[in-house]
């Protein structure tokens, strides 16, 4: 038998380790901008076209490379981070494996160019497909320019398994804003089509919050900070009050670097126990720094997870450090026996005694008595009166409808009504034999002639609302109610971007939006079956269902913003619904083309027929 192990060509090596490193455009984002960061630059710009599969470049002023630096940079396992294998247990840089850009040349066309501090000229690669095309020298700033075109061109099936622009879109808005949370001394920009989205100056962790996620997000903070042997912890969590229906906003860095840990995420969601409202997730921000030795960041080739030493105290050290900080800043409910510095007695008045206050009584005042027969009553200089003016004059003019025709009917006289009723509807039924009723303020039961009907109110209702909604989007048919006062909702950056996307469709629904700003949306209108104080939690929802699944067309858009918005306006499962009401969602019901199923292919309703329930008594 002839041998038949042999070593793989370079540029098939590389294909392979393209396909662990640059799993889309995102990725080829991320591990350019951590290299700009480990070159030391201040300023990085990143720019792209098509949601990165047309163009990605990254601009940096760092150090720069020589000529042979920037041939060897893209040779495989070509580092300037680790010379020997104990290097990789105390790293303190963003990039050691060198695969980054030997990956990136292999499935697309690199332009670099680069130039070092001591250098007149720097340097000009061009590289298609880990082929050299040309290198030369150019005129350009201190730093590094890389320019990664046509990715995937020569891998034909992995560009298929590209998602649509909007998809990679917020794909590359993720991997930025991780790494501009971490790194606020460093000023970052993201140009997408000529359109800016980011413009990030060098500031605080704060600061740089703020910037990305909106102004309004200042005061939702509570700061975190804690120090201990085994960590140092700092950053902040969002306001219990403020938590989302989305886990967006939930961000862990160990040691400046992005990772993911459902362990950790259980430790600060305990933190908040009591506090958060059912299915909802808190914000937070933190900074994590550990020792390099106890941790090892190489376990995954996204380096997006790590391996700590000592698990379990980090939990319990992160849990206890932010229910002090909610205590600390009155956020969590807390027993204070301090007193009250407002009740103190002010200095000055410390020796003083009490006076005891004077109460003056006239002994001879009488209301009764005529003023003349009592001249010490106060109102007799002021008040005289006719001698044979009488108690009667004072209801001169009031007679009644009653006293000018003594002969009224005394039985004509209505009463108004006391009872109070909490109802929408009239129970006019009431003598009448109800043919449903509610069970657990879940399921409508109703009869049929073959047997029990059971129906799930939620589902039931969301399918109602789904039809309708369709129907109102195709043929814009939707009523709106306008509001008195503006409703001004704030938003982040991403968040506004989906709600533009999905204005027109919005407004065909009965919402109407007055104003879009950057971090903010103003509404003057709103469909009728919602009311005002549920538009932010349902625009809320819709932004999770979107950003989770971004839809590729104008169908798919249009199916999800119905299913969204029917589940957010339909009424939840332990409502009290009364008799009208629960035949109103029966016979809506079996108007729609689809009654059986719910927008997700749920069962909406249930029957029991006769012979199965004199089954069960056999």
């Amino acid at each position: 038998m002839g041998d038949i192990i042999q070593l793989l060509p370079d540029h098939v090596a590389n294909q392979i380790a393209a396909g662990e490193v640059v799993q889309r455009p995102a990725s080829v984002i991320k591990e350019l901008v951590e290299n700009a960061i480990d070159a030391g630059s201040n300023s990085i710009q990143v720019v792209i076209k098509d949601a990165g599969k047309t163009l990605i470049q990254v601009v940096d002023n760092g150090k720069g490379m020589s000529l042979t630096d920037a041939r060897m940079s893209f040779e495989r396992h070509a580092t300037s981070k680790i010379k020997q294998a104990e290097d990789l247990f105390k790293l303190k840089t963003k990039g050691f494996r060198g695969e980054a850009l030997a990956s990136i040349a292999a499935i697309s066309h690199v332009e670099l160019k680069t130039k070092p501090d001591n250098e007149e000229v720097g340097t000009f690669i061009k590289i298609e497909g880990s082929k050299l095309t040309s290198q030369d020298v150019c005129v350009c700033p201190q730093g590094t320019s890389v320019s990664v075109k046509n990715l995937f061109y020569n891998i034909p099936a992995r560009r298929n398994f590209l998602k649509s622009d909007a998809v990679e879109t917020r794909h590359i808005i993720d991997e930025f804003q991780r790494t501009a949370l971490a790194h606020p001394q460093i000023s970052f920009s993201l140009v997408h089509n000529n359109s800016e989205l980011f413009q990030l100056p060098e500031t605080n962790h704060r600061q740089r919050i703020t910037n990305i996620f909106g102004g309004k997000t200042n005061e939702k903070l509570v700061p975190v900070t804690e120090e201990t042997e085994i960590v140092e912890i700092s950053g902040f969590v969002g306001k219990p009050e403020f938590a989302k229906k989305s886990r967006g906003e939930q961000f862990f860095f160990v040691n400046n670097r992005f990772v993911k840990s459902p362990y950790l995420n259980h430790a600060v969601v305990s933190a908040f126990e009591g506090l958060l409202k059912d299915k909802s997730h808190p914000s937070y921000f933190l900074f994590l720094k550990v020792d390099p030795k106890s941790i090892d960041i190489n376990i995954h080739p996204t380096k997006t997870e790590i391996k700590f030493d000592d698990e379990h105290a980090l939990y319990a050290i992160l849990r206890s450090a932010i229910k002090h900080s909610l205590g600390q800043f009155n956020v969590a409910p807390v027993l204070d026996f301090d007193r009250d510095s407002n009740l103190d007695t002010p200095y000055e008045y410390k020796n003083k005694s009490a006076e005891v206050p004077g109460v003056e009584v006239d002994r001879n005042f009488n209301p009764f008595k005529d003023e003349k027969s009592g001249s010490g009553s106060n109102f007799s200089s002021g008040f005289k009166k006719e001698r044979g003016e009488s108690w009667e004059s004072l209801y001169t003019g009031l007679q009644t409808e009653h006293e000018l025709k003594p002969d009224a009917d005394f039985k004509e006289i209505e009463f108004e009504s006391e009872e109070v009723t909490g109802n929408l509807f009239n129970n006019s039924d009431s003598s009448e034999e109800k043919s449903t009723f509610q069970l657990q303020k879940k399921y409508i039961v109703s009869t049929l002639k073959s047997g029990i009907l059971v129906i799930d109110q939620h589902r039931a209702h969301t399918r109602i609302l789904y039809e309708e909604l369709l129907k109102n989007i195709t043929v814009s048919a939707a009523v709106s109610q306008q509001l008195l006062f503006p409703l001004n909702l704030q938003f982040n950056t991403q968040e506004i971007e989906v709600i533009s996307q999905l204005k027109d469709s919005l407004e065909q629904t009965g919402f109407i939006f007055s104003e879009l700003k950057k971090d903010s949306a103003e509404i003057v209108g709103i469909p009728t079956l919602i009311s005002e104080s549920e538009v932010a939690i349902l625009l809320e929802q819709l932004i999770a269902d979107f950003e989770n699944d971004v839809p590729d067309n104008g169908f798919s858009q249009t199916d999800l913003l119905a299913k969204s918005l029917a589940k957010g306006m339909a009424v939840k499962s332990g409502t009290l619904l009364n008799n009208t009401e629960q035949q109103h969602i029966v016979n809506r019901l079996f108007a729609c083309k689809e009654p059986g199923l719910s927008p997700t292919n749920r069962s909406v309703f249930v029957t029991l027929t006769v012979d199965e329930l004199d089954k069960k008594f056999m």
